[in-house]
């Protein structure tokens, strides 16, 4: 049976209906979901965190005290820490205000830095590096819990707050230097230390970045591994899922090297042989191309009827190539094995065309929301099924495509032939080739040597002896 309709051409108009079904995003395209597995399991860590940064302020606080009004600086630090803790519980209840919670605990954590930041340039910032220490210590600290949430856009929107205030301040404090106690080492440690924020901040939100970007992907690897391997083994599952897939659907394009098995006269043997007979040599065909299939590392894309179409899409296109033509030689050793089985059966023998070609295909599971489908597209699955075609009316055993012989840069496997096959109607630039696997030269018999007639060796008459001379053994060719 040909396998017409093996592959239609893939117009760039039908990709967006490949969409996947509405409710069933990918995941590693969701950044809600990111966020999600990023902070399993780490609510009550960073809620600890949260409890224990306000214990650090309050400690250095004591130690380090430079405040203007002792009372409301504690006042400050003590309603910040309670503040802190509440958003942090309702952000971990979730629900649909916790986005909102953690935006109003972004801004208390500004506020905070920025508070304690000015009220130290007011006390008598640069006066002393314990001090001047402390002062940022809250800054820093709160850059690294903010960036902890992995929410970018509120690193982005802490640090941005922070060094806008900063900066504003210092510059207050460079036109209005009467304002502010230690004026000669004012201008210096404020800038020191607001150039040392900037750099931490883009240090973090560069860091956040990346690693959300990496959970992403892993996210979305997993998926289509979880995706792939419903239809494939796990070697073509993970190197699949390992590259970046078109439109965020998984699906790949890919260089491979394709062959289709078809059994010659099926529908005539069918006529001839009872259904129970025909079914139990179709199994058998089959379980010759799998087992030969599975040897050289390759993937059966589908049973066709009494076809069987392999892809190898795994590895460089000159390796696929050198698999799949192992693989072709392969199926008709297994085949000659099996009808010489047959025939000792009195079963009939079952003779199969094998056709081999190459190309650029899209590959990925094909998902419609109802039925999934794991196959491979394009131009080369319609060259491959004329080329089939044109195999099977020449009677060739195992044919290949100019394509896929290329990919072996003009220098075939030890032992193989390729012929070409100039009648063949194949569109365009398609050739077809016949390949086999060359005979061993036969062995010419021993010359004749001159015996000496003995006992037990007889003397033959001249010509009896150039007869048994040029009479073959058994056997030899």
């Amino acid at each position: 049976m040909a396998p017409g309709g093996l592959g239609n051409r893939l117009p760039s108009a039908l990709l967006p209906a490949w969409a996947p079904a509405e409710g069933r995003a990918d995941p590693g395209s969701d950044d809600e979901a990111v966020l999600r597995a990023m902070q399993a399991g780490g609510g009550l860590r960073l809620l600890g965190l949260r409890v224990v940064i306000v214990l650090v302020l309050l400690m250095a606080a004591q130690a380090y005290d430079g405040s203007l009004h002792a009372l409301s600086h504690w006042l400050i630090l003590g309603l910040y820490g309670l503040g802190t803790v509440w958003f942090g519980l309702r952000e971990r209840g979730g629900g649909p205000r916790a986005n909102a919670y953690s935006w109003a605990g972004t801004l208390l954590n500004a506020g905070l830095a920025v508070y304690v930041i000015i009220e130290h340039m007011l006390a008598g910032g640069g006066a002393g590096l314990g001090a001047d220490a402390v002062s940022r210590l809250p800054a820093f600290l709160l850059l690294l819990q903010t960036g902890l949430s992995m929410r970018v856009a509120q690193t982005l929107l802490f640090c941005g707050l922070v060094t806008v205030c900063w900066s504003a301040a210092s510059l207050f404090g460079l036109f209005y230097p009467e304002l502010f106690p230690s004026p000669d080492t004012f201008p210096t440690a404020q800038m020191t230390g607001l150039a040392t924020f900037v750099a931490a901040g883009l240090l973090v939100v560069d860091g956040t970045t990346r690693l959300r970007a990496a959970v992403a992907r892993a996210l979305r690897m997993e998926h289509e591994r979880t995706q792939l391997a419903r239809f494939v083994p796990d070697t073509v599952a993970l190197d699949l899922a390992g590259e970046d897939g078109d439109s965020g659907l998984g699906i790949h394009r890919r260089h491979a090297c394709l062959m289709i098995l078809d059994i010659r006269g099926f529908s005539r043997l069918s006529r001839e042989h009872p259904p129970e007979a025909m079914v139990a040599a179709l199994l058998a065909v089959r379980a010759a191309a799998q087992a030969a299939v599975s040897e050289q590392g390759g993937l059966v894309d589908k049973y066709i009827g009494d076809a069987v179409l392999v892809q190898f899409v795994i590895g460089r296109p000159d390796a696929q190539a050198r698999v799949a033509l192992a693989c072709a030689l392969s199926i008709r050793q297994r085949m000659a094995a099996l009808n010489a089985a047959r025939a000792r059966e009195g079963l009939f023998t079952v003779r199969v065309v094998v056709a081999l070609h190459a190309g650029d295909l899209l590959v990925g599971v094909f998902d419609d929301g109802v039925r999934a489908e794991y196959t491979v597209l394009g131009p080369a699955m319609n060259a491959l099924s004329r080329i089939e075609a044109q195999a099977k009316a020449a009677e060739i055993e195992v044919a290949a495509s100019g394509d896929f012989l290329d990919l072996f840069g003009g220098t075939l496997p030890a032992g193989i032939r390729a012929a070409p096959v100039p009648q063949a109607a194949l569109p365009g630039s398609l050739t077809l080739f016949a390949v086999a696997a060359e005979r061993p030269p036969s062995r010419p018999p021993p010359p004749a040597r001159a015996c000496r007639a003995g006992p037990d060796i007889p003397h033959l008459p001249q010509d009896a002896a150039a007869r048994s001379a040029a009479t073959p053994e058994p056997g030899r060719l």
